[in-house]
């Protein structure tokens, strides 16, 4: 087959808000919903297709032929997509690089980015530090509740995008709905919480935690975000005067198409399926020419060649 739409695996942490049941139609089995994992093969929890299986299932029983050429150096399925709905702040964590969650996680680390559906009036991201700081600074204002002062604070705008390397420091202020493209990793260290009471990981945290300031990186234009694990691409049809669009997908990488917002008729290879908001679905590798028509906005992911220049 060669697109198949997948089902979420929803999240329900204490600090998700509604609007992911709402307004995007997931059923989360509770009051909440906190994420929504729209394109994971991940054990913790794995998009499921029509037939009630899981898509690490379906690349289990097809091959890594499916998943296509760029990901050979991959063991794993090498990203996941949410969406993200911040009720409330979630705690300031940040994730490790690769060789350290290796290491000490037995899995990957973390690079991912942020693209911004919706944010309440006046709501921030945080992403690394205003200015350079110490080791020992950072541990003495983790102590006395003050990190938030040295974090750099951006403002959360819609349609804006901010690529989070492994090792930034970074929270989601409350008020904000996003779309995260990650490293296919659940691994964070916790190290501010806004006094909720849940475990905290100083001591991974320091090893790990750049404290340089963030570097904006504008170098991936046209790309809302490009690194070796992903790259993302923003398509937008206002249904007039574009009202559609075409690729193909070769043999080098899936294609992962996430629906923002709107409503219309996906194709690939002779499947179709009218889309809505919400909707993701899995192009496998060297499914060929695909179509998206209607009125809205898509995210569209792939995978890189290993050292490839953006």
């Amino acid at each position: 087959m060669a697109i198949l739409k997948l089902k979420p695996a929803c999240k329900n942490y204490i600090w998700g808000g509604r609007r992911l049941i709402e307004d995007f139609g997931f059923d989360s089995g509770d009051k909440i919903c906190a994420e929504a994992w729209t394109l994971s093969a991940h054990p913790d929890g794995a998009s499921i297709l029509d037939d009630g299986s899981t898509l690490a299932d379906y690349i289990k029983a097809n091959g890594a032929k499916v998943l296509g050429t760029n990901c050979r150096r991959f063991n794993d399925f090498p990203i996941l997509i949410k969406f993200i709905d911040a009720r409330e702040n979630l705690s300031v964590q940040v994730h490790p690089t690769d060789d350290y969650a290796l290491i000490h996680e037995n899995q990957l680390g973390k690079s991912e980015m942020w693209y911004v559906l919706d944010a309440d009036e006046n709501s921030v991201l945080y992403c690394g530090f205003k200015q350079k700081i110490s080791k020992a600074e950072f541990i003495e204002r983790i102590k006395n509740n003050s990190l938030m002062e040295v974090l750099n604070a951006v403002p959360a705008k819609k349609g804006s995008a901010i690529f989070i390397p492994a090792g930034t420091i970074h929270a989601v202020g409350k008020g904000v709905l996003l779309a995260e493209i990650q490293q296919n990793s659940n691994v964070s260290y916790r190290v501010y919480d806004y006094g909720r009471n849940r475990p905290l990981h100083i001591e991974n945290a320091l090893d790990v935690t750049n404290l340089n300031p963030m570097i904006e990186r504008g170098e991936n234009y046209p790309h809302l975000a490009a690194c070796d694990y992903f790259v993302v691409d923003k398509l937008n049809l206002d249904g007039k005067i574009l009202s559609a669009a075409r690729g193909a997908v070769d043999e080098k990488t899936f294609l992962n198409v996430l629906i923002s917002g709107g409503t219309g008729k996906i194709s690939c290879s002779g499947a179709e399926y009218l889309y809505r908001k919400g909707d993701s679905f899995f192009l496998t590798a060297s499914s060929g020419d695909w179509e998206i028509s209607g009125r809205c906005d898509v995210l569209l992911t792939t995978v890189p060649n290993h050292g490839e220049s953006f």
